[in-house]
């Protein structure tokens, strides 16, 4: 039953949960993965939760929505956010977060509907949620020795959103440091989980593994961030993108490098430093980065120097939205011609959902930019 309703979409069950959105003008929001109710709520009269206020659902029917789910845990009492864990399919993933303003309401629910039936044969599971906010991150044999705190600060939080202090500590019988990462909340450490160790390959062509950090508490006298707003819904169709000339770009995503990068900043995250190249007319003319790669506002702006200074002509860029995978990022494939260079460069970048169609293309655009730019060192077009 259970591998049945896995794989068909329940029509009726989404039709009901649509007419109860529009009858409680109920708001949800889906961003990676999850659709999320509230954090907090348009009406919020409840205090702001602290620790142990969110209990962890599971062996929820694939079928089963908010319009059942979120009154049946409003029932105990107010719910401040309620996060349900999404396939794209439209089907949930069996589990879901809710989280009150309170610790002695989290336990009340966890004493009333742990065991509740929901759907004849089909008793959910409801427990406390470990909230957990601290990741590990190493590599084979750790983080280079020449790790800085202040280095490494500074790139996470380039990277991902969300990141509160770091710690760096030597592991026994190994070589370099592990760096634990304390975040503003379970929600910004989950999705930092997911991007982290695809954003240090892309970066800086550097393996890194990202585990939970079992052993670190939660420190209560420690003040709490408050939680960003979650991204809107992503729209089912993105247009081509096409762009001869670079046009004006915000502050860059976590997926390109910084708008300039410090002195020592490769040093300081164990990478690998600026690749040099022998034509010096293709790096900025800058004291300390004199022929280095080195983005003097963002891969675009940098992408186009390089093709000016060279004499091969402006780059077009052809980008079209392909897919959204599994975990949460959004796929563009692209083609680049640059008239000087015979052929045609081209692939597949991701990037995560953004509030706007503009703004995820031109972050698309970005992430393209850095491709061909390291796809260009690499054949030596460059030197």
């Amino acid at each position: 039953m259970e591998n049945t309703q896995s794989q068909v979409l329940n029509l009726e069950r989404v039709q009901a949960l649509e007419i109860w959105l529009k009858a409680t003008n109920t708001k949800l929001t889906q961003v990676n993965g999850q659709r999320k109710y509230g954090g907090p709520p348009e009406v919020w009269e409840g205090p702001t939760p602290g620790p142990r206020c969110e209990v962890f659902i599971s062996q929820i029917p694939r079928d089963a929505y908010e319009d059942i789910l979120i009154p049946l845990f409003s029932s105990i009492g107010p719910l401040w956010e309620f996060r349900l864990m999404m396939n794209f399919s439209g089907q949930n993933r069996g589990f879901a977060y809710a989280k009150y303003g309170s610790a002695a309401i989290a336990v009340e629910a966890i004493r009333q509907l742990h065991g509740h039936m929901v759907e004849p044969g089909y008793r959910i599971s409801v427990r406390r949620s470990t909230e957990k906010r601290h990741l590990c991150i190493g590599g084979i044999g750790g983080l280079p020795a020449s790790t800085r705190q202040e280095g490494i600060l500074q790139v996470l939080r380039m990277l991902v959103e969300g990141v509160e202090r770091v710690s760096l500590k030597a592991g026994p019988g190994i070589e370099g440091v592990s760096a634990t990462v304390a975040f503003s909340s379970h929600h910004a450490a989950s999705m930092a989980k997911k991007v982290l160790v695809e954003a240090f390959k892309k970066q800086f062509t550097m393996c890194v593994s990202v585990k939970w950090q079992p052993t670190e508490k939660p420190n209560p006298d420690e003040p709490r961030c408050p939680q960003k707003r979650a991204k809107s819904l992503l729209p089912s169709h993105l247009g081509p993108l096409h762009h001869s000339s670079p046009q004006p770009s915000g502050p860059p995503s976590f997926l390109t490098l910084p708008a300039s990068i410090p002195a020592g900043f490769c040093r300081a995250v164990g990478g690998p430093t600026a690749p040099q190249l022998s034509h010096p007319t293709c790096s900025f003319p800058d004291s300390s980065t004199q022929g280095h790669l080195v983005f003097a506002a963002s891969p675009v702006m940098f992408l186009s120097k390089l093709c000016e200074t060279a004499g091969v002509g402006q780059p077009f860029y052809e980008v079209q939205y392909s897919h959204a995978g599994p975990d949460g990022f959004l796929y563009f494939s692209y083609k680049v011609q640059i008239r000087g260079i015979t052929a045609a460069f081209k692939g597949l970048v991701m990037i995560l959902p953004g509030p706007n169609v503009s703004t995820m293309l031109e972050e698309a655009q970005k992430a393209v930019a850095q491709q061909v730019l390291q796809k260009m060192y690499n054949t030596g077009l460059t030197h």
